[in-house]
């Protein structure tokens, strides 16, 4: 028996979650065969993954394996296709901006270290993920509209500083408000990363977490599993407190935790050349050290002079984000 008189056995099973076979969809991406345990050894793509469909399909293909070519047994991988051919299979390198609570400015320091990033010669993508609270495109100053959608059905990100984003907030009229509970959540987070036609060259794309945890976390933790996260905070004590618990539920979501960001760190006195700590100080670093790891920039709080909220190199707040895109080239 070989893995050609397998191939043909098993392309005339219908893949249920479409009604076509194998042949017709190539969904046979593996096969292989165990001699000593007399086993075949399957990798098999599936149109759309549904709990009946799989159980139909394993069954099918077992019955093929087994009962028909004499085979001990079958181990079959099933994967799905949109999810093989979606950026999360590339290269791209994946980092959520996290914070414990709303209010942080945890948008401002995604958004700005995405754009410092692109200066350095990266090729960057920005996903809001804070469905409830959406706010990169205000940072990012955007005009209003629903992304476009190419010819194989899939969304087109839009595009901001030659970075390419996609939010929620496109899909909302006005100031409406995003009620959905956990099912909408789950399919808006599948869509971002499978239904989306992002640039499969991306070194990174940034990720702008809800703040504290949740499904969507939790959603993030098995779509890209080998994310890294930045925690965000303030210098209040009250901020850093609930960020220590944000950054310990990265961990326990196995998420490798690169650092703290401090925001809104200080005011700094151009009359007085010197740092206003008006928020207390010592909150980021308490983070920092809680969770064992570096405390990599602290921001201070100020109006960016070119844009509405993103930072250029001759403000102090864009050269520190410049050094922050520096370190996290550096480290990931």
């Amino acid at each position: 028996m070989t893995t050609k008189d397998i191939r043909l056995k098993l392309e005339g099973i219908i893949d249920p979650s479409v009604n076509k076979t194998l042949k017709e969809t190539d969904g046979i991406k593996h096969i292989g065969i165990d001699s000593e345990k007399d086993v075949a050894v399957l990798i098999i793509t599936m149109e759309k993954k549904e709990p009946e469909a799989e159980k139909t399909l394993k069954r099918e293909i077992a019955k093929a394996i087994k009962l028909d070519l004499g085979f001990k047994g079958v181990k079959i991988q099933l994967e799905e296709r949109r999810v093989n051919e979606s950026i999360v299979k590339t290269d791209t390198k994946f980092l959520i901006i996290t914070s414990g609570k709303g209010g942080v400015g945890k948008s401002t320091v995604a958004a700005n270290l995405a754009y410092h990033l692109k200066k350095n010669g990266k090729t960057v993508a920005l996903l809001d993920a804070d469905i409830y609270g959406s706010s990169l495109p205000r940072v990012l100053d955007m005009e209003e509209g629903y992304p476009q959608v190419n010819e194989k059905g899939k969304l087109i990100p839009r595009k901001v500083k030659d970075m390419e984003i996609m939010s929620t907030e496109f899909f909302v009229e006005g100031n409406k408000p995003v009620i959905w509970r956990g099912a909408m959540l789950h399919s808006m987070m599948n869509n971002f990363f499978y239904e989306t036609a992002w640039d499969k060259n991306l070194d990174y794309m940034i990720i702008d977490a809800p703040p504290g945890t949740g499904d969507v976390a939790l959603d993030l933790r098995q779509i890209i599993p080998d994310a890294k996260s930045i925690v965000v905070t303030t210098p209040h004590k009250t901020a850093s407190h609930v960020a220590i618990k944000a950054g310990y539920a990265s961990v326990k979501l196995k998420q490798e935790v690169l650092g703290v960001v401090e925001n809104m760190a200080y005011y700094y006195n151009e009359y007085a050349k010197e740092k206003d700590y008006i928020f207390g100080e010592g909150g980021g670093q308490e983070v920092a050290d809680n969770l064992e790891v570096k405390l990599l920039a602290q921001i201070p709080i100020n109006r960016p002079k070119h844009n509405v909220g993103l930072y250029e190199e001759d403000e102090k707040a864009g050269q520190i984000f410049n050094d922050l895109a520096k370190k996290i080239i550096e480290i990931y």
